[in-house]
């Protein structure tokens, strides 16, 4: 269109110099003049034309730009961590059973009392026993004296060596067997091994006991712990001393503990190992069993490049993002730029390389646009 423009232009100016500059006839000055308003008429219209057909042109031009949102990259701290469930256990949840067998003749306690260490709770009937003892301390007493005479009669060489062993030997053989009663007796005596809680008592009086046989439960919940199986995949990543915080659900109680340890053996079939919390329990709300949750750490990057894991696309040569080339700010394009990436956690990945602070991602639009897309990038 310009191009006809600047052909149209001189023969218009040809024909005004030319009806300016010559002696022609009145009819002959008619028709030129009436022919350069024609040509004038099209020139009009032929600029109105162009203008038209350039705006239709620069609409088209920013109407083939995509409208994308970017964000600059710039470094932040990076923290990931993990969820397990765990169960709570105390070290002083104890089964009490007697020493030796008998049938229960009498128990102190009662479901819910408190014991201390050492605290008798029941009583095996002893009676056998006892009439033994009392024999046995019948002999003995008979064989003391029988001792003390063979011993003075060797003194004063009366007598054989061989009876003075002799009663030495039955004395000595019946001590042994009366410290081997009163210690059975002192065996049928049950006492508590813990200070704790009486939590289930388990026999009842007239039954038979025995050491293969349970009398009571006690537990003391002063001090428990939490233990969780963790996925072998963060082995060496949770470290004794390792902040832990712990929520439990059902009665919605928060706590913050470190890890005491972690157990060096990988569980074959579910392919976890075991980590173990111990925590202070005032009030004594949590009971073993009771689930927990544990929230661990493990892993911190102090000054990261983080992207949402949404944005990031994989071809055959890689992980890649597009990011705004805009050297001519006029004209910004999308640039696709091959990165690596890291750690991917809550959909936020951490790119180890192909970025650096302050590149301009494209966060919104992305699915638009290819390597050298024209872009609108929206405020």
């Amino acid at each position: 269109m310009r191009r006809l423009l600047f052909m149209v232009l001189p023969v218009a100016l040809i024909v005004v110099v030319t009806g300016c500059g010559a002696d022609v006839p009145a009819d002959e000055q008619e028709i030129k003049k009436e022919k350069l308003e024609a040509y004038r008429q099209q020139l009009n219209e032929l600029k109105a034309k162009i203008a038209e057909l350039e705006a239709d042109l620069g609409n088209t031009e920013v109407a083939n730009r995509v409208n994308v949102d970017v964000v600059e990259l710039q470094p932040t701290r990076f923290e990931q961590f993990i969820e397990v469930a765990g169960n709570v256990s105390t070290d002083r949840n104890i089964i009490v059973s007697p020493e030796t067998a008998g049938v229960i003749q009498n128990i102190f306690i009662k479901e819910g009392e408190n014991v201390r260490k050492g605290q008798i709770l029941g009583r095996l009937n002893t009676e056998s026993i006892e009439q033994s003892i009392e024999e046995v301390k019948v002999n003995l007493q008979m064989a003391r004296t029988l001792y003390e005479r063979r011993k003075n009669l060797w003194e004063q060489s009366i007598g054989s060596e061989v009876d003075f062993l002799q009663a030495e030997s039955n004395m000595k053989a019946l001590e042994k067997r009366l410290q081997g009663l009163e210690a059975q007796l002192e065996m049928a005596v049950i006492k508590a091994p813990i200070d704790g809680v009486v939590d289930d008592l388990i026999q009842k009086q007239g039954e038979m006991a025995g050491p293969a046989i349970p009398f009571a439960r006690i537990v003391n919940l002063e001090d428990i712990y939490i233990t969780a199986d963790v996925s072998e995949q963060y082995l060496g990543k949770i470290h004794p001393g390792d902040s832990v915080s712990i929520y439990f659900p059902v009665s919605g109680t928060q706590k913050v503990a470190t890890v005491y340890r972690t157990s060096s053996v990988i569980d074959p079939d579910s392919r976890t190992f075991s980590v173990r919390v111990n925590l202070s329990n005032p009030g004594k709300a949590l009971q073993p069993n009771l689930l927990g949750e544990l929230k661990m750490r493990v892993a911190l990057v102090p000054d990261a490049l983080v992207v949402p894991s949404l944005i990031v696309k994989k071809d055959f040569k890689g992980e890649f993002i597009f990011v705004v080339d805009d050297e001519d700010n006029n004209n910004p394009v999308a640039e696709k730029r091959y990165i690596k990436t890291s750690i991917r956690d809550n959909n936020e990945s951490v790119v180890s390389s192909g970025l650096t602070p302050g590149v301009k991602i494209i966060s919104s639009g992305y699915a638009q646009v290819t390597d050298g897309t024209p872009l609108k990038i929206n405020n």
